[in-house]
This record gives structure tokens, sequence and C-alpha cells, in this order.
């Protein structure tokens, strides 16, 4: 079946008996709460059978032009066959061993000639166990309790550090959520006034380096000698922003250097590997090659399985060779310009908001009065997905092609007919369909 394309006719009953099953085996429905149908328009959360490229099916038969793919995980494309190649020539050879597999040592060369800012990485599954082991290798060499994240960005890691400081942080003590503290993105006033205020407290400055607006001039580098001057660990978590802001992520675009950095997402094209990298005295830490306090920096059973790092090796081959971040830099422009002349051409430009870096970008949806409404989100995916387009954000995979992203806009201009008609008639509500997608982070159900 290709693209449905009337709304009335668009209906997902084998999705919606698939979303029952899952919701009856799995506490809400989806390993990822991201994912999560409630995230979608009631009764139009499309269950996935198998991808291709930058398109997905679900279990309904219909094909969807899919972004966001993998939660920004999938860059290159599902299946892509460089990666794929790569993963099967280790499946015969073994996954995991009782010792260390020579492919550990050629994974850890490739990433630091990748990333040349960093002097030691060490890979695990995911990008908690990164973040976190960061943040326990900062507490460590400084001695000191308190964390400071940047509280304008939305997610870290799933331990309690970070989850208490969010609206989920049912059963974590109000002991651990006094050990974190936060400081607002481009603003390194109020950031030194917290480090001031912390005096010798703050074991590290953890950050998005940039995320939907471009770092302030200076502001980078003044992190890096706030951090120094009050003797704070400076990690940057280039979860997202590594590969699509350049190969050797963030750090390497702007050119400044944290003391530990994080990856994951499109390190792996959809495998699961992360790493923690960073300044050799304080990885070794982890180690066994020094005098001082060990310090339990990652230790995984599947941290090195094999396939996966296969995966990661061939993804930092295909970005170098075949110029990835550029094409998603591309297609993100041509994308990024067709919406906004579609929500122009519609009425609804102060309305539908595309935002961020053309390799990663978003968009709000804004009601009447220009607040973000999740009632207008829902009408929108609405009719994007009765389009054929599955969207949770506008961020783009190499996959795409011109087509795709005509097809896109398309929709997206007929999806902002229906907007206009909305906004005219006072709210969403006769095009909702059902109740309004939620917020990810929220207290109840």
């Amino acid at each position: 079946m290709e693209h449905p394309s009337d709304e009335a006719e668009f209906a997902l009953p084998r999705s919606r008996a698939a979303n029952e099953r899952l919701h009856a085996l799995i506490p809400g429905g989806a390993h990822t709460y991201a994912k999560g149908d409630d995230q979608y328009p009631e009764y139009l959360a499309p269950v996935i059978s198998h991808g291709r490229g930058a398109h997905v099916w679900d279990v309904d038969g219909n094909r969807y032009i899919e972004y966001g793919s993998g939660l920004r995980s999938v860059s290159l494309g599902h299946a892509h066959p460089r990666v794929v190649e790569a993963v099967r020539r280790e499946l015969d050879r073994g996954s995991n061993f009782v010792r260390p597999s020579v492919v550990e040592a050629d994974a850890a060369e490739r990433f630091l000639a990748t990333v040349p800012t960093a002097e030691m990485v060490k890979f695990a599954k995911n990008g908690s166990d990164a973040t976190t082991a960061a943040v326990r290798l900062a507490r460590a060499a400084t001695g000191r309790p308190r964390v400071a994240l940047c509280a304008d960005h939305p997610f870290f890691s799933t331990d309690d550090w970070f989850i208490g400081t969010t609206s989920m942080s049912a059963g974590i003590p109000d002991a651990v959520n006094e050990l974190t503290v936060a400081f607002p993105y481009g603003d390194l006033a109020a950031t030194e006034a917290l480090l001031t205020r912390y005096e010798g407290e703050v074991a590290c400055l953890i950050l998005e380096p940039a995320t939907h607006t471009e770092p302030p001039p200076g502001y980078l580098a003044g992190l890096r000698a706030l951090a120094d001057r009050h003797g704070c660990v400076l990690v940057f978590d280039e979860m997202i922003t590594g590969f699509r802001w350049s190969e050797a992520g963030a750090q390497g675009l702007y050119g400044v250097v944290p003391d530990l950095s994080t990856f994951g997402k499109a390190l792996g094209n959809g495998f699961a590997v992360s790493a923690l990298a960073g300044r050799r005295d304080l990885m070794e830490r982890g180690g066994l090659r020094h005098g001082g306090e060990r310090v339990f920096l990652l230790s995984t059973t599947h941290g090195a399985e094999t396939h996966s790092l296969a995966a990661a090796m061939a993804v930092q081959s295909t970005y170098t060779e075949e110029g990835v971040t550029a094409r998603l830099h591309a297609l993100g422009e041509r994308l990024a310009a067709g919406v906004r002349e579609a929500a122009a051409g519609m009425g609804v430009a102060d309305h539908l908001i595309v935002r961020g870096r053309a390799s990663n970008l978003v968009f709000a949806t804004l009601d009447e009065e220009g607040r973000p409404s999740q009632e207008y989100r829902t009408l929108f995916l609405r009719r994007l997905l009765a389009g054929g387009v599955l969207a949770p954000s506008f961020v783009v995979s190499g996959a795409l092609d011109d087509a795709d992203i005509d097809r896109t806009v398309d929709v997206v201009a007929q999806a902002c007919a229906v907007y206009r008609k909305a906004l005219d008639a006072g709210g969403p509500g006769p095009w909702l369909g059902g109740r309004p997608v939620k917020p990810v982070f929220r207290a109840r159900a």
C-alpha cells in the first residue's frame, strides 16, 4: 500500500490492536517514552513493521516518509548497506567474549581519529550510562558532590541525578535531588553566580553544546574558562550534536574542547552503541594504570559487542568519506525553506514554526495567541500521518531524496490549510479526532 491520501479513509486497525498488545506486556507500550502512543493522535499511532532508507511501513501496510528516525539515531537511513554489511561480517565471528576483542581496539582508534579532541574512549550501549559515568568520574576527580546541568536542555540520563529534576521524579529521594543544580544556556553571568554560590561544591557543568539555537559568540569558550577557574569538569553531551554538527561533534565545529564528552544516537545508525570520551588523565581514573583510588567508570557485559562496534566504524567511515553531515544540512535547508513557504502560503507562518540547525530541525505549533499548543500539534500530526509523513520532528536522515522532501512539503501545505481553518474557527476541536497528544514529562499518566 502506498501513502494514505484521505484522512476520512485513514485508519490503523492492526496498529491499534498491536498497541493494545504492547500496553498489555510493556509498561507504557514502548521502550522509550518519546515513542509512546500518547505522543500521537488517538488511534493514529502506527506500529512499525519494517523500514528501508527514509521510509517505514506500518503493520497496516501504509508507507511513510520518516523523520526523526529512531529518535535521531538512524541518520544514514534504515538498513544502510555499508552498516549492514559491516555488522554481517562480525555476526559469524561471535559477538561477545570473556576477554576483549581486537575489534575494540580498532573501534577506539577509529573513534579517536574521528574525534581528535579526545584522548581516550570507552564504549557502552546507551547514552544514559555514558553521561552518568561522566558525572561519576567528575565527582571522583574533584571530590565534589554537586552536578550543574543546563536547565534548557530536555534530557541527559535515565538516572536519578537527572530524572529527579523532571516532573517524573517519583521514586527519587529528595537528598539525591538536592545535589543537582541548574544553569541557563547562554548566560555566563548566571552560571558564574551559581558556581560562586556553591563554591567548591560543583563537580561538573554538563550541557549540550548547541541545540535549536547557535551558541552565543564566546559562550562555549566562556564556559571552558569558568570551569577552569572554579575547578570543575566541563562535560559536553554530544548525543545529538555528534555527527549532525560535524563528524567530530560540536566541539570539532566550534573549537572548544571539553574535559569529557558523550556520544551516541547517530554513532551506530540504530545499533546500540554509545561512547564516553575525554582527557587521558581523567579517563585513566577508570583504568588500571594509575596509583589513585579506582573509579567504577563503565563496565557492561554488552558494552563492546563486536557487531555494534563494527556498525559504529562503518558509520564513521561513511560520514567522512561521503560527506554525510553536509548532505544532512542541505536536505534540512531544502525542507525548512519548503515548510516555511507552505506555512506562509496558507497564512500560518506565525503558528507553525520551524527551528533548529538544518541537520536537526524541530517544529512548534502555536495557538491563536501564539502559545505552544498540544491541540494544534495533534491537528498537524493527524494531517501529516494521513498524507504519509511520520514526523514527530523534521530531523532529516541522509536517505531522503528531493522527491521525499517535495512530497513532505506538499503534505505540510495540506495540513497548513486545515490549520488555517482551525484558527479561523477559534480552535482545533473538530479536527482533533480524540484526546490531544501529551508531553513526555508529566507527573500523571
